[in-house]
């Protein structure tokens, strides 16, 4: 497939990527069995070949392996594309632990640079904030990593509007990764005016409600038995299930009005939302990806945006983005760095 991806500065630093970006997660976790390496090595190559160079992981897909994989396909080719991933979850006993301190922070770095083969990470993301440490402290440490060299831009994920503030006070924040989409809006009220006003880019992760938004209740026959969609996400279970199809159904009827297929209408419907956004939709089939792709070419007006969001507005969803259990730490406030001594 040849084509010709455009490119946006990410932020106001200097990083420049594709237009569109790819999320590698569901490659090596959460979305059922890990798939086939080889047959993912040769999706990024096929990824990267057309022009999409903005690549997203994080230590904890695997965990660990994610990244193990990025290193493999990214031979002979690294200096050509913008590699993102994060720290910040991991997994203990069995729990989950959120860790900001610093000596943290560096174990992950380092422990990243290695699994990945790389020099440097072009953007490192706190992938969620902790709430017992001060966010000065865990940027601070985040600043030192700049200073080596061994990450060019910082950024954030899941963090509050004050949190940011506070973090790019410390250092400027390249990037800040959401979760939005049609059905995930919450975020457009105070984080993204806050990213704006600070000159911050947009990275929004599940552009396509995880799948859903290309293909609706259907999506849960193809899914394995272990894949997250199915047994812990909350807008796929039930009366919520039943009420989302309707608004999945609608998006195909604007879908079919603008000659595109639903998934392409919700990934332009991004696009439109201004230069500093950048989707980076997961697959791990081509076809899906070229689909993805062709979102770049549908060109919305302003009547046509408004006729979408009269049907996605903020509270359209049924259900919560995470389970109660999942949801606690999602945009947490941190300490006052006052309160720190390490």
């Amino acid at each position: 497939m040849a084509c010709k991806v455009p490119r946006t500065k990410l932020g106001s630093q200097g990083l420049e990527v594709s237009k569109q970006g790819l999320g590698c997660m569901g490659m090596s976790a959460f979305y059922g069995p890990p798939k086939p390496e080889e047959e993912m090595i040769h999706l990024i190559r096929q990824v990267f070949s057309c022009g999409v160079t903005f690549l997203d992981t994080s230590d904890l897909y695997g965990p660990f392996t994610n990244e193990i994989l990025l290193g493999k396909a990214l031979k002979g080719i690294r200096q050509q594309v913008q590699l993102a991933t994060k720290f910040g979850i991991s997994f203990e006993d069995g729990k989950v632990k959120i860790r900001g301190d610093p000596d943290y922070v560096r174990a992950c770095c380092e422990a990243s640079l290695k699994r990945l083969d790389v020099d440097c990470i072009d953007l490192y993301y706190i992938h969620l904030v902790d709430a017992t440490v001060p966010i000065e402290v865990t940027i601070g440490e985040m600043k030192k990593l700049v200073e080596e060299g061994k990450i060019k831009y910082i950024g954030l994920s899941n963090a509050s509007a004050s949190t940011i503030r506070r973090a790019h006070a410390v250092h400027p924040v390249t990037a800040v990764q959401i979760e939005w989409s049609l059905w995930t809006r919450d975020f457009e009220k105070d984080i993204i005016p806050t990213c704006r006003e600070l000159g911050i880019g947009i990275v929004a992760y599940s552009p396509l409600g995880r799948g859903f938004l290309s293909a609706g209740a259907k999506l849960l026959e193809t899914l394995s038995e272990t894949d997250y969609r199915k047994v812990g996400q909350p807008r796929y279970q039930n009366e919520n299930l039943q009420k989302n199809e309707k608004l999945f159904i609608a998006l195909c009827q604007l879908a079919t009005k603008k000659e595109c297929t639903p998934g392409q209408l919700a990934l332009a419907w991004l696009h439109n939302q201004g230069d500093d956004v950048v989707p980076i939709p997961g697959t791990t089939k081509l076809q899906n990806f070229e689909e993805n792709l062709g979102s770049l070419q549908v060109k919305l007006t302003s009547e046509e945006i408004e006729e979408i969001e009269a049907v996605f507005h903020v509270d359209a969803a049924a259900g919560g983005r995470y389970d109660e259990s999942d949801n606690s730490c999602i945009t947490s406030e941190t300490p006052p760095l006052s309160s720190w001594s390490s």
